[in-house]
Parts: C-alpha cells; structure tokens; sequence
C-alpha cells in the first residue's frame, strides 16, 4: 500500500512539493535555503544562524547517527524547519540520546523527508532563496500563494536568539579574558576560546559599549548570528565605539557587523553560502583554506576601498569577501567559521593570531 503524502512545500514562485512530515507538525513560512554539507546535520540543527530558515540538505540520508548531548550548538536550537531527501529514524551510534525527529519535536522544529531534494536544490540555486509555505496536502496553490504574501519573516532574528544576560565560560589554563558580543554565538567558538586560554564573558548583542569595557576585557570578539547585519544597528554603534581601545575579531556575522562599523556596505547574496566545502584564498599567503559557511549577506567589495580596512580572504567560487582587517586597530574578521562545527578544521590558527593581538597589546601597555 502506498502510503498518502502528508506534508507540502509551496514556494512563493508557484512550485509545489510534496512529502512526509517528522519533527513537529506545524505550518510555517519561512525562508528556503540549502546546505551542502555530507555530515553535521546536529550542528545545522542547533546552529542560530538558521532562525526562521528552512534549510534543505544536499547529502540525501539524514538521521542515521541521532543525536549526542555534547554536539549541540545551542542550548534551544531555533532552526525553522529541516528538509531532507530520505529521513531515518533507526540511528546507529553509541553516542546517540535521541533521534533526530525526537528533538525536532521537543523543540517545535517541523521537518519534511521524501522530497526530490536535488530538484528543489537546484531551484533554489538558479533562482535564489525565497520564501516557503510548509503545510499540509489540502491547502491550494492559491491559498498557499496568498498565505506567502501576507507573511513577512521576522527580521528580529538575533534579538530572539542572543543571551538576555551576561554570562561566564571560564577556560582551565587561562591567558586572556574575552568579551564575546553573542548575536547568535555557535557553542563551538566558546570553546575555541576557551581551548587557547580565554575566558569568556557574552554578552547580549544590545549591550553597550561602555558597559563592556567595565568588564575589563583584553579583547572582543562578535560572534556569528541569524539574518540581515543592517537588522542590529545597537551592535554596530557599540562596534564603532570599541574599534581602537581593543583587538576585536568577528566572524560571520560578526565579520559583516565590523564592516559596516567602518563604513562598508553588505548585499544579499543570491542563495548565499552554507556548507562545509567553500575553498577560500589567503590573500596574503596565498593558501587555500576549506572552510565551513553559513550566511547569506557578504561585504560589498568596492565600499572597503572607502574604509581603513583590507580584504584578507576571498572565496574562490564567487569572489566574494572573506575577511578584512586593519592593523592599525588591531581589528580583524572572517566570513567563515573557523570553528567549524561541522567542517574543516582549516582556519582554527585565526584563535592564535586572536591572541598574539591581545598579547601585543598587553606587552606594550
């Protein structure tokens, strides 16, 4: 007997997919994205950076391994929903506390399996992200059209996501102490930190900059998080304003947040970057870098020759900007995640040179 599909996919461009729900069963809209990466689909799940995004996976087996307590990125992961080529819920690993579909449902997440992924994929690739209907079998094409025009998606993506209050990630051996702009922080970049000796103190992506330097930090750093950077202009000014009295060091979003801070400008990318398989260039030695990725805004190039900084790293595949720094502030940045969680481990010596900054600072104080 072949069993009835239960869920439904409608794009804002007409196209219709049908498949099976696990997870939550809940109808939603969000924004249709895809990642390419083969393995780490608990880190997606529980990365914050996919707040209000359906992200559809490439790789077609997906649950096989469950889930482990110590690989979440998040404590409350925010994903909008998962989409996935064939879903199984019979893991095998010793690891394993729970299956895929049983967290999706603890926390609200809807997901939706047996889609034609390759083909989905491929549309998202030739006409960009846009916005989904998830729902069920009996709404229309029309319904579901006009459902998708009167839904706008929140744009208060880092506000939902970010810690609403201090808090401290000691390190066993420590150097330094870090403050840490949380807008949407991966767990794993705590733990890098902490890995090379630094303390932690994050802090919510609101507060300000003179309430930061209280904390004494020997350093900043802005972490990835969810959305459009022009959405959190409170972290911008408060970036401004500790530009020069610190060593900074953004990622991801992070990345961007400084940039605009020097008077750069973002874009929106077509179907932007996620996986972990992006070849970036070190423009200063030239070595390739495989990294992980998860965004969909970049640094326009042209606006950094208006600004004191210069790009350091660019992808190889679009040419988009990859990192900027400038050394007079002791401020650099990256679009990708050199902490990986899941991918390559490629760019982890960007913590070291985190802090030689901060011990240059403090051997000529």
């Amino acid at each position: 007997m072949v069993r009835e599909f239960d869920r439904k996919l409608i794009l804002e461009d007409g196209q219709e997919y049908y498949g099976y729900g696990f997870g939550a069963d809940a109808d939603c809209v969000l924004e249709i994205v895809f990642n390419t990466s083969m393995v780490g689909y608990q880190e997606i799940l529980s990365d914050p950076s996919y707040t209000y995004q359906a992200v559809v996976m490439t790789y077609p087996l997906i649950g096989n391994y469950g889930m482990a307590d110590d690989d979440y990125e998040t404590a409350t992961p925010t994903i909008g929903a998962l989409i996935v080529r064939e879903y199984n819920d019979e893991p095998s690993n010793f690891r394993s506390t729970a299956t895929l579909g049983e967290v999706m449902l603890k926390y609200g997440i809807p997901g939706v399996y047996g889609v034609d992924t390759r083909k989905l994929n491929r549309s998202i690739r030739d006409f960009g992200s846009r916005k989904v209907l998830i729902t069920k079998p009996s709404t229309t094409l029309e319904q579901g059209l006009e459902i998708l025009k009167s839904t706008d998606i929140p744009r208060n993506a880092v506000s939902k996501v970010s810690s609403k209050e201090i808090w401290v990630s000691p390190a066993e051996d420590e150097k330094f102490h870090v403050a840490l702009i949380d807008c949407g922080v991966k767990l794993n970049i705590i733990r890098s930190l902490n890995k090379v000796g630094c303390r932690v103190t994050v802090v919510p992506w609101n507060t300000p900059a003179e309430e930061i330097q209280k904390l004494n930090p020997d350093g900043i750093c802005i972490s990835n998080g969810p959305g459009d950077p022009t959405d959190v202009p409170q972290t911008i000014e408060t970036v401004r304003n500790l530009i020069g009295k610190y060593p900074i060091f953004g990622i991801c979003l992070g990345h961007q947040i400084i940039s605009l801070a020097y008077g750069a400008r973002t874009y929106k990318l077509k179907f932007g970057h996620r996986g972990g398989n992006h070849p970036v260039r070190n423009l200063f030695t030239n070595k390739i870098e495989i990294t992980s990725q998860n965004h969909s805004y970049a640094v326009d190039k042209d606006s950094l020759m208006e600004t004191s900084l210069v790009p350091t790293h660019i992808n190889i595949l679009d040419h988009t900007i990859e990192g900027v720094k400038c050394d007079k502030d002791k401020v650099f940045s990256v679009q990708y995640h050199p902490e990986s969680a899941p991918g390559p481990q490629d760019s982890t010596y960007l913590f070291e040179r985190f802090l030689k900054l901060m011990e240059e600072v403090r051997n000529n104080a």
